[in-house]
């Protein structure tokens, strides 16, 4: 199948471009073939957000989004900066990056579905439940589409009864918006060594529930957000909790991929701080109806890799354009993906044989996105000095430096690199989860609608599979059995009394952690059969 334009991911960098793209060509009287795929079973299967979506992107592509029935009708009213003791909390000054004026709490889900309609109604062929798992190269190795992956193999990897060949979608650009640590965008970073000479991206990992609970206790368009406990003052994390629909709690916990200790279970940090004091009234009496979790890049400006190779562009996520202090990406993501559109539409409108994407850098470096990032560049590297150093810095930097001081600090280390060996570290002892405001992963999973075909090839790969046994094991004392927030991982003991890892990769939820965080660099994350994974209900 052929297009002139191929978009892997349909989030909202993916769909913002497949409508730009549109949008161009409706413009200009021209046709022009573009085709989304999305491993999810559905556009926003997959989806994962807090959300707090600012909307100056949204603005500039579908301008009527109103009238058009867009799904963004909770508006921000109140922000509260929240830090907390193991007993208190204590309010702070909300941040100005922080102010969310002219904001809305949203289902980033919902908004995916609705923005994958207007791309739809514009003629994008959108393919949900089609993974792509092969980057496609011509002979002068020039990526000339990807090609999804067979469905119903076998463990083996033999054919099964309900087997399905993988299809092969070429196309003269292809844009690569697979969200944070894609897949195939790790392969492009090797092969056209887009990381060199930038800094290693850092990572965090957000797990997020849904409640619903008491009206009485519910203020519509709150947005709470808590820095402290349960970190200590070295590890970076904080908490998130929106209020907005019909007495829908989007509650979660982001904790930094670089945190030093392997007895840290970011899965229960998150279960312990909801068990605050200041926290843990709002959700009794109500209940619980979703959970997920997915990374995130953290690393900012200074982590950005080079944006194109010979055929392609990497958009969104992917690439790394969160605003880290703001804590939202949405907005950045699209305007990414719009600006690639933009480039693209040229390339193609010149009718160059091999139309090439070496305007989307520039035009980029023209637009408010890198405007925005190059100001807020230095607040998550002050992190690294711990809590109060980085707060004072940010300060600093905030409103003596507006964003603009002299030098740009670096993030020196890759996350997987900063465990420390277990007996160097404090193990933590976490409580039992009483099922009524703290759970268990297992039961967590099962809220996630999570499925994967017991019987198709592992899509957790080990390089080596002595590794946990001979490494992980006795050094880190099996960390990835914590730091895997779905149960995925866990050390059982063998016939031969010894310990080896077992891997439940049905459970697995892509938040690609294992991928990041692995101090070996073992794990590899593969894509598994298209619909796979997580399903998230609307309101995720």
């Amino acid at each position: 199948m052929a297009y002139d334009v191929v978009i892997v991911g349909a989030g909202p960098s993916g769909l913002a471009a497949a409508i730009r793209l549109k949008q161009l060509a409706a413009q200009a009287g021209q046709e022009l073939g573009v085709c989304v795929i999305e491993k999810g079973s559905e556009v926003g299967a997959h989806i994962l957000s807090g959300a707090v979506l600012e909307p100056r992107a949204l603005n500039e592509l579908i301008p009527d989004w109103k009238e058009k029935g867009a799904p963004i009708d909770t508006p921000a009213t109140e922000d509260q900066f929240l830090y907390l003791t193991e007993t208190k909390s204590y309010r702070l000054p909300t941040p100005p990056q922080m102010h969310n004026e002219g904001n809305y709490i949203v289902s980033l889900g919902n908004v995916c579905r609705w923005l994958g309609q207007q791309a739809e109604a514009l003629g994008v062929e959108i393919y949900p439940g089609f993974a792509a798992a092969e980057v496609l190269y011509d002979e002068q190795g020039r990526v000339m589409g990807v090609a999804t992956g067979d469905m119903g193999v076998t463990r083996e990897g033999e054919p099964g009864p309900n087997f399905q060949p993988g299809m092969e979608l070429h196309a003269k650009l292809t844009l690569f918006a697979e969200g944070c640590r894609g897949s195939l965008t790790r392969t492009l970073f090797d092969r056209f060594r887009l990381r060199e000479g930038v800094q290693p991206q850092t990572y965090g990992l957000g797990i997020k529930e849904l409640w619903e609970i008491e009206p009485t206790k519910h203020v519509k368009g709150r947005v709470i957000h808590t820095i402290g406990w349960p970190m200590d003052n070295r590890t970076y994390g904080g908490s998130w909790l929106y209020m907005f629909g019909d007495n829908l709690v989007s509650v979660g916990f982001v904790i930094g991929l670089d945190y030093e200790n392997p007895h840290l279970s970011p899965f229960d940090e998150m279960q312990r701080y909801k068990t605050h004091p200041a926290i843990r009234p709002i959700f009794e009496g109500g209940r619980r109806i979703a959970y997920g979790a997915r990374a995130l890049s953290e690393g900012g400006f200074q982590s950005i890799p080079k944006l194109v190779f010979p055929g392609g562009a990497i958009i969104g996520d992917a690439a790394g354009f969160l605003n880290v202090p703001k804590i939202k990406g949405t907005h950045t993501a699209m305007k990414s993906g719009m600006v690639a559109a933009e480039a693209a539409f040229e390339a193609l409108k010149n009718g160059a044989e091999r139309p090439e994407l070496d305007a989307y850098p520039k035009m980029l470096k023209e637009s408010w996105l890198w405007d925005e990032l190059y100001r807020v560049r230095n607040i998550r590297p002050s992190f690294h000095w711990g809590l109060w150093p980085a707060l004072a810095y940010s300060a600093l930097d905030t409103y003596l430096f507006r964003g603009k001081a002299p030098w740009t600090l670096a993030h020196r280390k890759a996350d997987h690199e900063c465990l420390k060996p277990a007996a160097e570290c404090p193990r933590i002892e976490y409580p039992k989860p009483d099922g009524k405001i703290t759970f268990d992963k297992l039961s967590s999973v099962f809220l996630s609608n999570t499925n994967h075909e017991e019987d198709q090839p592992c899509h957790l790969t080990l390089k080596d599979p002595t590794i946990p046994e001979k490494v992980n094991l006795p050094v880190y004392d099996g960390p990835e059995q914590r730091y895997c927030p779905a149960g995925v991982y866990e050390y059982v003991t063998g016939p031969d009394g010894q310990r080896h890892l077992q891997i439940n990769a049905q459970n697995c939820v892509h938040c690609k952690t294992c991928d990041i965080k692995d101090p070996r660099q073992n794990i590899v994350w593969v894509t598994p059969e298209g619909g796979g994974g997580p399903n998230y209900i609307g309101g995720m």
